[in-house]
């Protein structure tokens, strides 16, 4: 199936996207036109900020490499014009950036300034993160006007909001997990796009050949490898963390990660136990999985004959669901924040006002970033680079999403030690070492005994 036909129950279509973003963006009437015409710097300059007030100032970023920092990096020197504000980049492979960045932030460094950020409640309970509503309270820094908070999707108004209804960080893109379909595979079986978790498997064992295995995910034994096993979690009734306790060993809990091994046992490429992303991500690109499920940001890079070899069959629909309940796909918004021992916070803070405005926004959806921000999203520059199915696709998912759910454990103080924990058990039922009802067990009582201690 070609870009652009129809994978989802119902073609992708302009009427329907501008549908789901008026939900989305709750409350809306209307999109925001003044943008697509506007050049960049001149609709910055209408700001009633001084962007020249810390000019001078050089400011660290340090993220993962990933489509945020691969969109935001070329358009640097712009931001350094407008302000005179110079900004350094240290961009590392994802593992290993989040595996370093709590231990520079513990050991006090004043550097970076500003980072990508995941692990928000350890971040906040350690002091980590600068708190920002004070800063967007200020006149000389802010002009709401022209930020125009109401061109957020829904999501990432409510994503940052901390129990206080603090804002420590800045949302920087919109994400949630995608069913992707090599659509030559499944018709060379004669099987439709599918829609429940039991289509899935039926699906994926019937085109897994030789050469193809028929679904793709990650599964490897770390914290890193949870989005999409979330989701089933959550698709199929149950949840991470609830007062303070980690319950996915519930029925529910369970019976997700049954059927999720049950699809990589089964159907899976061999030593799946090790997949990360971007396995899954070479694999379908590579024509070697005939489906796979994760990042609704992988479309870009799907859909590109430079990288991809099924760019022109590639096909994205929603989240499989339960029989007789609605999909709830794991979703997220990588966020931007503030070292709290940063010596160019308001340069710092300025930065991601710019970052995350609507001129920089529609920019960056141009290169086929997924951001924060309706205008973008509707943007013809960001349907034509993402792909107006796959931005569908994604709307949808995002749409279905459980943003509460997702903020319990991605927020918990010690988040990163449960999605570990958690992992560990999936990999052990993926890899066959146990059931998943002892694999979750011991997962859950494992994470809860850390947690009391």
């Amino acid at each position: 199936m070609a870009q652009g036909e129809n994978s989802l129950s119902h073609p992708a279509s302009r009427r329907s996207f501008i549908k789901g973003l008026g939900a989305a963006g709750a409350g809306l009437t209307a999109l925001p036109r003044w943008g697509f015409a506007e050049d960049s710097a001149a609709a910055n300059a209408n700001a009633a900020i001084d962007w020249k007030q810390f000019a001078g100032q050089t400011i660290a970023l340090s993220g993962a490499i990933h489509p945020w920092s691969n969109a935001i990096a070329p358009l640097l020197p712009e931001f350094t014009i407008l302000t005179g504000i110079n900004v350094t980049i240290d961009f590392q492979l994802e593992t290993t950036y989040l595996g370093a960045l709590p231990i520079r932030l513990a050991r006090g460094s004043s550097t970076p300034d500003v980072f990508m950020f995941t692990t928000y409640g350890q971040g906040i309970t350690n002091g980590w993160v600068e708190p920002l509503n004070g800063y967007y309270s200020m006149k000389s820094l802010t002009d709401p006007a022209w930020y125009d908070e109401s061109d957020l999707l829904k999501t990432a108004r409510a994503f940052p909001l901390w129990s206080d209804s603090e804002r420590y960080a800045v949302p920087i893109t919109s994400e949630a997990t995608t069913l992707f379909i090599n659509s030559d595979a499944l018709a060379a079986k004669d099987q439709p796009v599918p829609q429940t978790f039991d289509e899935l498997l039926v699906t994926a064992k019937a085109v897994k050949s030789n050469g193809m295995s028929g679904i793709a995910m990650r599964a490897q034994a770390s914290g890193n490898s949870s989005p999409p096993a979330m989701g089933f979690l959550f698709s199929y009734g149950g949840a991470m963390v609830e007062h303070n306790r980690v319950v996915f060993a519930s029925p529910e809990g369970i019976a997700a990660v049954e059927m999720y091994g049950q699809l990589l046992g089964q159907a899976g490429p061999a030593g799946v136990g090790s997949y990360e992303w971007y396995h899954v991500l070479d694999d379908f690109l590579q024509g070697r999985t005939a489906m796979a499920i994760d990042s609704s940001n992988f479309a870009t890079d799907i859909s590109n004959p430079a990288k991809s070899r099924v760019a022109k069959q590639a096909g994205f629909a929603t989240f499989p669901h339960l029989a007789g309940r609605g999909p709830v796909p794991f979703m997220s918004h990588w966020q931007a924040c503030i070292n709290s021992k940063s010596r160019n916070k308001r340069a710092a803070f300025l930065f991601l006002l710019w970052a995350t405005g609507k001129a920089t926004s529609l920019q960056t959806a141009a290169a086929g970033l997924a951001t924060t921000r309706v205008s973008a999203w509707s943007s013809e520059g960001f349907r034509k680079a993402f792909g107006p199915q796959a931005a569908e696709a994604a709307l949808i998912n995002l749409q279905n999403a459980d943003v509460d759910r997702a903020k319990a454990i991605l927020f918990h103080p010690q988040s990163r030690l449960i999605l570990d924990a958690f992992m560990i058990g999936v990999n052990e039922v993926v890899n066959g070492a146990k059931s998943a009802k002892d694999a979750m067990t011991g997962a859950a009582e494992r994470a809860n005994a850390a947690i009391r201690g």
